[in-house]
């Protein structure tokens, strides 16, 4: 009985041995995220968030100048949102209430600048009902259409 128990503990332990050299990586996935680690995300975000707002101010109707306009008060609305995000609140209705408070008074100055359907538009993308891939996916279809007229 004991030698038994003794050959299954053994082969237990040789098993377990050898599926941990198999993936000697999986201690590093445990490992907290490096400062580098964490600069490289943060930059990968921003430069996302920056390919975001360009592909939002191409379906704007607003000029050059207006959507420079625009593209400043997006990106001063996104950090404003991001301290919200960074600081601490007892409760999330707390949290709730700054964000609803951020997006209804952001964007007021913005009013007499910009067109009606463009401020339209801006609350859309403010309630997160912009589609980004639909938008991709006409500018595509504008390009194929036009390389056929060209041939």
């Amino acid at each position: 009985m004991r030698i038994t128990l003794l050959i299954l503990t053994l082969m237990m332990a040789l098993n377990a041995n050898s599926q941990f050299r198999r993936n000697p990586n999986r201690s590093r996935l445990a490992q907290q995220p490096t400062e580098k680690d964490m600069e490289r995300q943060k930059q990968k975000m921003e430069e996302r968030l920056e390919e975001y707002i360009n592909t939002f101010l191409t379906t704007l109707e607003a000029g050059e100048f207006q959507q420079v306009i625009i593209k400043q008060h997006l990106d001063s609305y996104f950090d404003e949102k991001e301290k919200i995000f960074a600081t601490e609140y007892s409760r999330t209705v707390e949290r709730m209430d700054a964000i609803k408070k951020l997006d209804s008074t952001h964007f007021k100055e913005l009013e007499g600048v910009v067109s009606e359907s463009d401020m339209e538009k801006i609350q859309e993308l403010i309630k997160g009902d912009f589609d980004e891939k639909e938008v991709i996916r006409e500018k595509k279809k504008k390009r194929k259409r036009k390389q056929k007229n060209k041939n």
